[in-house]
């Protein structure tokens, strides 16, 4: 299964971003979608799982979840938005981590691309970094990588340019 992952779009979604994505099986948004067409563009692209965020409107939080929890080729997967990383959990993720017991998280929020073990919980935990115009980070970057039979391979990361290029 060959994932796209993307967060932080904030109402802007570059059409590079469905070059990138083209061989992806799915792809999940970790919150702050922004305007709702930004969902729709993915949805008519790709199977779309995606969670709200916090500058979501009413029209996005309607039509998405704060968590999703699944599992997909053995893997079990959290996304949620606001999260914080190893050991820097928020306290309602360190609350539910250990009863969910992931072994791929992932949220957004910060716009900072990270990817760290958290070998204590024995997990991967993914930010994709921020994709939209919106924020203070200098690159716009999302995630690329597989899930087969329960292990995370290929990962890949793409930058899409700096925050502030149209381009």
């Amino acid at each position: 299964m060959r994932i796209g992952l993307i967060s932080d779009t904030h109402s802007h979604l570059e059409e590079k971003v469905f070059k990138y994505f083209e061989e992806c099986d799915e792809i999940w948004h970790a919150g702050d979608i922004g305007d709702i067409s930004v969902l729709r563009k993915l949805e008519k692209f790709k199977p779309v799982r995606a969670v709200f965020g916090n500058i979501d409107g009413r029209e996005v939080i309607n039509e998405v979840p704060e968590d999703q929890i699944f599992t997909i080729e053995g893997l079990k997967v959290w996304i949620t938005h606001i999260g914080g990383y190893p050991p820097k959990y928020t306290a309602r993720i360190k609350k539910k981590l250990d009863e969910i017991n992931p072994g791929l998280f992932i949220c957004g929020h910060s716009h900072i691309l990270k990817v760290i073990p958290d070998r204590e919980r024995n997990l991967i935990h993914m930010n994709p970094g921020a994709a939209g115009k919106t924020g203070f980070h200098k690159i716009k970057t999302i995630l690329r990588f597989t899930i087969n039979n329960s292990k995370i391979s290929d990962l890949e990361v793409i930058e899409l340019g700096n925050r502030a290029s149209l381009k």
